[in-house]
């Protein structure tokens, strides 16, 4: 795999942009072979080019001014014609360019008859060559144009695929003339549909069109968003989870969609949640506090874990795992057992703690006090007994008990929940609530 930085718009082309690009393939698991190649610094083989194409009567320098080109839109726009360059400068004799004029350099773009993009998505796409004119390959300060930058690359790097958004057909096209003037045969072309947001509408950043840092912020992992990304518009029978090396195997061009694709947070967020529930524990704990200084303070959660609390967390990770879609999620769901007492407890939790829920907990501490086991299981048991013996449901009192321990509604399974906070933690958070009870 090769990394090209097409950086010759220098605007736009900042280090900060370089750097996220390269940062994101890394954190998504792909590895580029050598150095990444930077566009704007084969600035001079491309005019080297350009000046060749001029050399073999393929290209010319054109010397009309910005203001005759405007003047070229506003005649067009008047008659309801598209844009086009006139090839004023084709043919005319350079002697005759006016003093003092830098020129751009056109090609010399056939002029009648079509030009074919053979394309293994979009299948034989035709372009008739009065609509192409003859576009502009190196500008007048010296710069390349993308269209003759990007085929001299392709071709220098020995690219055998381009497969991109159907936005760029046409560019194809221009693309295809470059090489059919230079003589270099053109790689295979893959113009594939865009991406739309769930309305069917083309994707923005209101619906996710956001860069790889936005989604590793957002808890996404590696794996997941590399699986998502691959099947949208491309699947490979019923096969939702798919490792990297299944992706490579299986990868067939012929099976990409010529429908748009629609990115679904929804869907994104189910296999976000298969891979963190089939996550090692250890390393899915390191993932969620390495992404800890990319978000605002998480509530409760210290800013460094001691090896207790850590213990505490992997302890608290087969619950939190089960009801976490992403990290963030993973990192929030975890604050109860850093919180500080007394709990601040969220509306729902307090509406749990009414009169009712308190008189429940009231009459299940003793009991609590009393066990001798503190695991998962004895605490289950013990607490269903002591409903039945009562003559309640179960949840009439793991509700009330779910929000004095964690001040939340949900939780992890409140019988894992007292087992992570401890015997001490938790007989402290019952009474703390118990304690305002006029």
């Amino acid at each position: 795999m090769l990394l090209r930085i097409e950086d010759t718009d220098r605007e736009r082309s900042t280090q900060a942009a370089v750097d996220a690009i390269k940062d994101g393939l890394r954190w998504l698991g792909l590895a580029w072979d050598g150095e990444a190649v930077s566009q704007f610094e084969r600035a001079g083989r491309h005019r080297q080019i350009a000046h060749e194409l001029v050399q073999q009567g393929k290209a010319y320098y054109c010397y009309m001014s910005a203001e005759e080109l405007a003047a070229l839109r506003e005649e067009a726009k008047a008659q309801g014609r598209p844009p086009r360059y006139n090839g004023f400068w084709r043919d005319r004799d350079p002697g005759l360019a006016p003093k003092g004029v830098k020129p751009v350099i056109r090609i010399k773009a056939p002029q009648s008859g079509e030009t074919l993009v053979r394309d293994r998505v979009q299948g034989v796409a035709r372009f008739p060559n009065k609509d192409l004119d003859d576009f502009v390959i190196l500008r007048s300060d010296g710069t390349p144009t993308y269209m003759l930058a990007v085929v001299a690359d392709d071709h220098d790097m020995q690219v055998s695929h381009i497969i991109r958004g159907d936005d760029h057909l046409t560019n194809a096209a221009r693309q295809i003339i470059l090489y059919q003037a230079l003589g270099w045969d053109a790689p295979v072309m893959a113009h594939i549909p865009l991406i739309h947001g769930a309305d069917g509408a083309k994707l923005s950043k209101r619906h996710g069109a956001l860069g790889v840092e936005a989604y590793r912020a957002m808890g996404y992992l590696p794996p997941a968003l590399c699986n998502y990304l691959a099947r949208l518009g491309w699947s490979h029978g019923n096969d939702e989870i798919m490792s990297m090396a299944e992706m490579i195997a299986w990868f067939d061009m012929e099976a990409i969609n010529k429908g748009a694709a629609r990115f679904d947070f929804k869907k994104l967020e189910a296999v976000n949640g298969y891979y963190m529930r089939h996550s090692d524990d250890k390393a899915l704990l390191r993932q969620a506090l390495a992404l800890r200084p990319h978000l605002p303070a998480q509530g409760a959660l210290p800013a460094a874990l001691s090896a207790a609390q850590e213990a505490q967390f992997l302890q608290a990770m087969p619950g939190l795992k089960e009801r976490s879609k992403t990290l963030v999620e993973l990192l929030d769901n975890a604050g109860f057992i850093f919180a500080a007492r007394p709990l601040d407890l969220e509306p729902k939790a307090q509406s749990l703690l009414g009169a009712a829920g308190k008189a429940a907990l009231a009459a299940a501490l003793p009991l609590l006090e009393q066990s001798q086991s503190w695991q998962a299981e004895d605490l289950h048991k013990l607490l269903q007994d002591f409903a039945a013996a009562k003559a309640i449901k179960l949840g009439e009192l793991a509700q009330p008990l779910r929000a004095a321990l964690t001040g939340r509604a949900v939780s992890p399974g409140v019988f894992d929940v007292l087992a992570v906070l401890g015997r001490e933690e938790s007989l402290a958070r019952i009474k703390d609530q118990l304690a305002g009870t006029a």
